[in-house]
């Protein structure tokens, strides 16, 4: 189980350049729990770059029951922001600071699309982003990492540590990284944002090395309004330190 106890925090705010991409976040209009419209979309687009990002990747959720999503919704939807940047802002928001991937949940529609050889939407390269249930661990969770491994994909786990699930077993985790899979943390979660329990994960992963990536999970203005004040804490200094992939992307 994960200590109580918590290390002092730095008095610093995360500096975001450090990063340079964000590679989780929900910014296309009126597809999921993200944006609403193309307004609200420019607005956090804007406070993304202000906050120090030179790259954001947003990745809508494909859920099949609830975000039937595909490369033609999401399309649809990023290419109406681009035509929608004002004039004087294409110079630092265009097809090379903004582009879309996509956060798969894993289910049996993920199997089909990879029985099918449809290609799904990537952070970068073969890289695509994760998704399970926050409910409980899916049955045959590491057979269906092997089958995208299998063809050709390398998955980085949305927010392992908001899977509570984990927190009375943490060696899980080392479990789930021995398949291959990389580990993405919200920055949020090392703020307490989603509970102290969610906090004390992230903390865990960050010292004990296992993070790849850091990424906002942005939804909405109260996300972005947390992200302006989010302390530097030790374990996000950890983390950072040790040298994430964000900058590679």
């Amino acid at each position: 189980m994960f200590s109580i106890f918590k290390k002092k925090s730095s008095a610093l705010t995360f500096p975001y350049y450090l990063l340079k991409t964000d590679m989780h976040s929900h910014l296309i209009p009126a597809v999921d729990d993200g944006s609403r419209d193309e307004g609200e979309s420019l607005a956090l687009i804007r406070g993304m770059m202000e906050l120090g990002f030179e790259k954001l990747i947003t990745t809508p959720h494909v859920m099949q029951d609830m975000y039937p999503n595909n490369p033609q919704t999401i399309g649809m939807g990023y290419d109406e922001i681009i035509r929608n940047i004002p004039a004087g802002e294409k110079e630092k928001i265009n097809t090379t600071t903004l582009r879309t991937g996509a956060e798969y949940f894993l289910d049996d529609h993920v199997l089909t699309l990879m029985e099918n050889n449809e290609p799904l939407m990537t952070i970068k390269d073969k890289m695509v982003l994760v998704e399970i249930s926050f409910a409980s661990p899916p049955l045959g969770l590491k057979e269906m990492i092997f089958d995208l491994q299998i063809k050709g994909y390398q998955p980085i786990l949305a927010h392992p540590e908001r899977y509570t699930f984990y927190h009375r077993t943490p060696s899980t985790y080392r479990d789930l990284k021995d398949t291959g899979v990389l580990f993405q943390s919200n920055l949020l979660s090392f703020s307490g944002y989603y509970g102290g329990s969610v906090k004390n994960a992230a903390e865990f992963l960050a010292n004990e090395n296992l993070l790849d990536l850091l990424g906002t999970d942005l939804h909405h203005e109260r996300h972005l309004a947390h992200l302006q004040e989010l302390p530097f804490t030790n374990a996000l200094q950890k983390a950072v330190g040790k040298g994430l992939m964000n900058s590679t992307l």
